[in-house]
C-alpha cells in the first residue's frame, strides 16, 4: 500500500509539473533567443522565489505569535488561583433585603418565635477550708449529710 501511494504521488507531481511547466525545445534556437529565453526562465524564478519567502516569513510570523499566545496562557493559568471567600455574617433583616431586592418591606423578628429554654444555673459549694471539713465529714454522719446534699 505504501508502495502504491509513493507512485499515486509522484503521478500527481509529474501531472502538476507538466501543467505548469511547458516541455523546452532548445533544437533551432540561436543564441540570442536561448540568452532571451535563460532570462525569462530567471524572471519567473525570481518571481517565486519572492512569493516562497514572503510565505516563509508569513509562516514564521505566525508561529512566533502562536508561541507567544500560548506563553501567555500558561503564564495567565498559573497566575490564576481561586482566592479564599470570606464569611460574611448578615443579620436576618439583611439578608431578606438581598434575597428578596425591594419587595421586603416588613421586617420579623425570628428570635420571637423561637421558645425560650431556661438554664440551671450550677450550684457553686463555697470553698472552705478543707481541714475544718474534713472532721464535719468523717464517720457516718459525714457520708448522711453528703447524701443529703446530692439530693
Amino acid at each position: 500500500m505504501l508502495i502504491v501511494e509513493k507512485q499515486d504521488k509522484e503521478n500527481e507531481r509529474q501531472q502538476v509539473l507538466s501543467e505548469r511547466v511547458p516541455p523546452l525545445n532548445f533544437s533551432g534556437l540561436s543564441v540570442q533567443e536561448l540568452q532571451q529565453l535563460c532570462k525569462d526562465l530567471h524572471q519567473k524564478i525570481d518571481v517565486i522565489d519572492e512569493e516562497r519567502y514572503d510565505i516563509a516569513m508569513k509562516v514564521a510570523k505566525n508561529d512566533k505569535e502562536i508561541q507567544e499566545m500560548s506563553q501567555k496562557i500558561y503564564e495567565i493559568k498559573s497566575k490564576l488561583k481561586r482566592p479564599n471567600l470570606k464569611r460574611v455574617k448578615l443579620s436576618a433583616e439583611q439578608l431578606l433585603s438581598v434575597l428578596l431586592g425591594s419587595k421586603h418591606t416588613q421586617s420579623i423578628d425570628f428570635k420571637a418565635n423561637l421558645k425560650t429554654v431556661k438554664k440551671e444555673e450550677e450550684k457553686k459549694e463555697e470553698v472552705t477550708d478543707w481541714r475544718k471539713n474534713v472532721e464535719a465529714m468523717s464517720g457516718m454522719e459525714g457520708r448522711k449529710k453528703l447524701f443529703d446534699a446530692g439530693q
